[in-house]
């Protein structure tokens, strides 16, 4: 069924096109030089000191699970309301997720309080997730991490771009994970980003990407060396050429993208905001955001927002929800904690549809539709 509102749609053109035709025409397809300036690109983008491109941000997550040293008998802290690849990354290495609530129905970040009440002594890391591309309260997270010796990896899936006192997300902690999926602000498909200050980490994280090889076929191929050695066990967590091409491109695109989703935001809080069964998260917000989704909460359980999303999908605009708590799932279920915040967010969390080229007129069809939703569908 095609929408009149999609949740999302994809900021691409004939540059995009273009960028990869040149890709065809070197005749060079897997990891090479257009990941090279990607990862360059990426890494001036945010003032990175290093930066390096991968399959997409689960394997971002997992690498930085074995840069930091986690695995069995340690405990990660990570919130609960996060894609299930936050949780999955600590489940890979053998760790233990803790799921630790969010701060609020206006802020769906991880609680800094309930953090520290998570603390055991077999915590070895907290996990924030940037919730809609909106910064955790990371002055409060890192005090904490400073005090008890805690490592501090970002799930910046949502986030590019976004910065908090002048420190970009995924530089606020020891390691920063991206993700370039196809529905994300930067979009390549599948891909992702893994970012850190640490010139160890990062040499440590290039073996880990390919196989444990000291050296890429790339680099053989242009005589820069004529062998290898594998000296440790890795992964093929490689980006090929094709997407860091896109995702040159789209880098280039991302801040007038950005600037574009603000306002419809923006509009979006004007509209809504005197509507008394919604709440509308970030309205106020710390630093500057990415703006990746809208999320509203809708008063009055799982059943009245289920309906209202019927309403507007009966009316062509397609709505999500960001995202099921990870200790619903089947999975996860012996590892879930009293996170109450988490569980009412999760009983009438929606999410609007918001891109760079949405257009205020849709953004005022959205509104004026959810509206009577509300009505139709009371308390």
């Amino acid at each position: 069924m095609s929408m009149a509102v999609p949740l999302f749609d994809l900021n691409y053109d004939e540059r995009e096109e273009k960028a990869v035709l040149e890709v065809f025409k070197r005749k060079w397809l897997s990891i090479g030089p257009e990941c090279d300036s990607f990862e360059q690109e990426f890494s001036r983008a945010i003032k990175a000191p290093f930066a390096l491109s991968l399959a997409n941000c689960t394997a971002a997550l997992h690498l930085a699970m074995l840069l930091l040293n986690i695995g069995e008998g340690d405990e990660v802290i990570l919130p609960s309301l996060t894609f299930v690849a936050t949780a999955n990354a600590v489940r890979y290495v053998g760790a233990t997720p803790v799921f630790a609530d969010v701060t609020s129905l206006e802020d769906l970040t991880i609680n800094p309080e309930d953090i520290e009440r998570c603390i055991t002594p077999n915590t070895k890391a907290i996990i924030v997730m940037h919730y809609g591309g909106h910064a955790c309260e990371m002055h409060k997270i890192s005090a904490l991490a400073q005090k008890h010796s805690l490592k501090i990896i970002e799930d910046a899936c949502h986030a590019p771009l976004a910065v908090y006192d002048d420190i970009a997300m995924g530089l606020w902690g020891d390691v920063g994970c991206f993700s370039f999926f196809s529905n994300k602000n930067l979009s390549t498909g599948e891909g992702g980003m893994i970012v850190m200050k640490d010139e160890a980490l990062f040499d440590h994280a290039k073996l880990l990407r390919s196989h444990g090889m000291t050296t890429l076929s790339y680099q053989r191929a242009q005589g820069h060396s004529s062998g290898y050695d594998v000296v440790g066990v890795g992964y093929n967590y490689r980006m090929d050429d094709i997407h860091a091409a896109l995702g040159r491109v789209q880098l280039e695109k991302l801040p007038a993208d950005i600037a574009a989703r603000k306002n419809y935001c923006t509009q979006y809080y004007e509209r809504l905001k005197m509507e008394d069964d919604l709440i509308l998260p970030f309205a106020h917000i710390r630093g500057s955001s990415s703006y990746y989704i809208f999320p509203c909460w809708i008063d009055g359980g799982s059943e009245r927002r289920d309906g209202i999303r019927a309403y507007l999908k009966d009316h062509s605009i397609m709505t999500s929800m960001h995202y099921p708590p990870v200790h619903h799932f089947t999975v996860y279920k012996p590892f879930a904690r009293d996170v109450p915040m988490t569980e009412r967010a999760a009983n009438g969390l929606i999410t609007l549809p918001l891109y760079g080229h949405m257009g205020s007129e849709a953004v005022d069809y959205v509104c004026d539709k959810l509206s009577e939703a509300l009505r139709s569908c009371p308390a």
